[in-house]
């Protein structure tokens, strides 16, 4: 059996001076929100180059993401087999 499912991501990327932020959301497949968030700092002696901050932010927010949805997935599981289960990434 196969079944095709669209999740979708929700992306934001906010600069401000040498700092920025990446926020990532999704709505899960049974309507869980999750989110992951993830900076980047420039050094003041780097070239100011935003897309560099823009890929740093957000590796890291959807690092973060991928963590909370293992875990979730962990907890599903471990709802069912009724006990502790813990997934590595």
């Amino acid at each position: 059996m196969h079944a095709n499912r669209t999740l979708t991501l929700d992306m934001q990327v906010i600069e401000a001076g040498a700092k920025t932020t990446a926020d990532v959301g999704m709505i899960t497949g049974d309507g869980r929100a999750l989110h992951g968030h993830g900076t980047a700092r420039r050094h003041p002696d780097d070239p100011d180059v935003p897309q560099i901050g823009d890929e740093i932010a957000l590796a890291r927010a959807l690092f973060e993401l991928g963590h909370k949805l293992l875990d979730t997935a962990a907890n599903d599981i471990g709802e069912r087999q009724h006990r502790r289960v813990h997934l590595m990434a």
